[in-house]
């Protein structure tokens, strides 16, 4: 198993920086970061310092959107750094959250996704794709390479993931809803004539290393929150006795709103509605040994990578237990 870091790339910088370069050197073999340029400073101008100041790192975000920027721009900023670094990067993508909700847009359509998957791979990997209707290359670039990473929960996205990406970005830990949603994917997958073992499955959630239970939790509350806005979505969409899993739906009945400028932040006021049974499901908290014992059961499900979300209060101590005493119990 691989392990990524999910990190925000608040101000300044140079911290997102210092914690990618000491990740590696705990043995995280992915950099991941949020891509909302309201929220936060523009990822791609950071990736640059990332790999510079790493050897191996892939780098990309978690996840990107077809509507924030051009398709042709979002091409281009992954072939550039992967002509300066090495094919080091990696296209997390999906419908867009906060990205699009923050300037009053509504997340993309599951086609126009799909259609972007295509022409960013495209273009990124340098051969020639039609694009606002005509035909468009990236000259420049020499022997590109781009894996496409889909983020899905609902079962018409999870088909999606299936016939159309090279991986599959689950955002949550819980054993049960993994399960459902690789077989989802595999299944696609099969009926598409591709290989289901030939995509990379991620799953990302946050992780909390310590005793305090009660404290882990209230910290990593703002998961369920975050979760829940595409669970929202999903039952507005099926139902509440549709084909998404009640381990999934059950919790948001309690929601009524959400603000996103407390975005995957601890203590987001947002999240009362989270009760801790979904945090422990959700996430990873308590000792090194637990975190290795639900690791363990992802990976039997398929699981090639875990990345880690460190939006808490003891992000360094957390790097270090997984570095010390996970990620050398799974690999």
């Amino acid at each position: 198993m691989d392990f990524g870091v999910v990190l925000q790339t608040d101000p300044p910088a140079s911290d997102v920086v210092r914690l990618m370069v000491e990740a590696e050197q705990r043995g995280f073999s992915h950099g991941w970061t949020f891509d909302s340029c309201v929220l936060w400073q523009e990822p791609f101008v950071v990736y640059s310092q990332i790999l510079a100041q790493t050897r191996s790192l892939v780098v990309g975000p978690m996840v990107t959107n077809p509507s924030t920027r051009d398709w042709s721009v979002t091409a281009s900023l992954f072939a550039t750094l992967n002509d300066m670094f090495g094919n080091r990067t990696v296209c997390g993508i999906g419908r867009g959250d906060s990205a699009r909700r923050v300037i009053g847009q509504r997340p993309a359509s599951l086609a126009v996704l799909r259609e972007s998957m295509h022409v960013i791979r495209e273009l990124a990997e340098g051969r020639e794709v039609e694009h606002h209707g005509g035909p468009v290359r990236i000259p420049w670039v020499r022997d590109g390479r781009l894996e496409v990473w889909m983020a899905a929960y609902g079962p018409k996205a999870l088909k999606l993931v299936g016939e159309h990406a090279d991986g599959f970005i689950l955002q949550t830990a819980d054993p049960a809803i993994a399960e459902w949603t690789i077989g989802a994917v595999r299944e696609a997958a099969g009926a598409a004539g591709r290989d289901p073992g030939g995509i990379t499955v991620c799953v990302a959630a946050p992780a909390y290393v310590g005793d305090d239970l009660a404290h882990q939790r209230d910290q990593l509350r703002w998961f369920g929150g975050m979760v829940g806005n595409h669970v929202a979505d999903l039952v507005a969409r099926y139902g509440e006795s549709g084909p998404v899993p009640k381990e999934l739906t059950e919790y948001i009945r309690g929601r009524e709103s959400y603000d996103y400028a407390h975005h995957g932040r601890a203590g987001n006021p947002s999240t009362d509605f989270v009760p801790d049974d979904i945090v422990d499901r959700f996430c990873l908290v308590g000792p090194a040994s637990a975190h290795v014992r639900r690791l363990q059961q992802l990976k039997e499900l398929g699981v090639d990578q875990f990345a880690v979300y460190l939006m808490h209060d003891e992000r360094e101590k957390t790097l270090a237990a997984y570095g010390d005493e996970v990620i050398p119990a799974l690999r």
